[in-house]
């Protein structure tokens, strides 16, 4: 599927049990690459981490557990990954979800907003300072050509005046290309590159957080018009072994190629306000863990 050689780089995947992310996680490993998986299921985990490491022949397979919804568990991720590693060449956050119904993590966020963008927020701004020192190093965001129908409600962010699973959906998926943008601005001269993605419609269990009508709806397109995990994996892997895209920076790639994003994703302004609001919510969990701890 790719051809570049990963030997000595280090890949942290997150939402890598199943899917494009299994695939991901699966291809970087013949490559050579030493692959961290952060898994939320630890029986799914460490059964694609077996079957990973005996596919690839590569025994530098390595699983940490975590919910990314929850902030707390984020942070232990990253700490589990600094206490075992100096280097970090690629971040890939690939985990995502989709809920039918508004849910509500522990720290009173809405469950599709933290898990699909302010985790890896959170995530990145923790490993910030291993992938600086790992330099050239590469960020990347799996997001949704559904961004295109997002549009940031910052009266009611975590959806809890009004909820519509689409509207959670594609308002996370516009955040993370936001983040994208915003993020590859801050790193330039860092040698550090940050892009985003649409992988296509993929067949797979995504939908699983979704029931009903809108569980069956989106299980019909997926099955009669979705691509294959293999294919739906092409451009995050393009993006973390070619050359050719080592300096290229705050894009978002199609099928291996950099188109333009929303119009609205493009708003300066935004993306500075979001970034801000969401230093603002992540610094309130910090206090509020602190107290809690005490």
């Amino acid at each position: 599927m790719v051809t570049s050689n990963m030997h000595k780089k280090v890949c942290l995947i997150t939402g890598c049990s199943s899917g494009i992310g299994k695939v991901t996680a699966r291809e970087l490993a013949k490559l050579g690459a030493t692959v961290v998986m952060v898994c939320r299921n630890r029986a799914k985990g460490e059964a694609a981490q077996v079957e990973i490491q005996e596919v690839s022949g590569n025994k530098r397979v390595d699983l940490i557990v975590a919910d990314l919804a929850e902030l707390s568990q984020v942070r232990r991720a990253a700490s589990e990954f600094l206490q075992k590693y100096a280097q970090l060449h690629v971040l890939i956050h690939n985990a995502g979800a989709i809920h039918g119904e508004r849910q509500v993590t522990s720290d009173g966020l809405e469950a599709t907003f933290a898990a699909n963008y302010l985790a890896p927020f959170l995530f990145t701004t923790l490993l910030l300072d291993v992938l600086k020192a790992s330099a050239p190093a590469r960020i990347i965001n799996v997001s949704s050509d559904g961004h295109a129908r997002g549009q940031l409600d910052f009266a009611d962010l975590q959806g809890a005046h009004r909820y519509n699973f689409l509207k959670a959906y594609t308002q996370s998926k516009l955040a993370q290309i936001y983040f994208t943008y915003e993020l590859a601005d801050r790193l330039k001269s860092t040698g550090i590159t940050v892009n985003t993605l649409h992988p296509g419609l993929v067949a797979s269990n995504f939908n699983s957080g979704t029931r009903g009508i809108a569980h069956a709806v989106a299980a019909f397109i997926y099955f009669f018009t979705g691509i294959s995990v293999e294919k739906g994996a092409r451009t995050t892997l393009f993006l973390a072994t070619k050359p050719s895209v080592e300096e290229v920076s705050g894009k978002y790639f199609v099928n291996c190629k950099p188109i333009p994003s929303s119009k609205l994703s493009y708003d300066v302004t935004i993306r500075q306000q979001l970034w801000a609001i969401s230093e603002e919510l992540i610094r309130q969990n910090e206090l509020s863990r602190l107290v809690t701890e005490k």
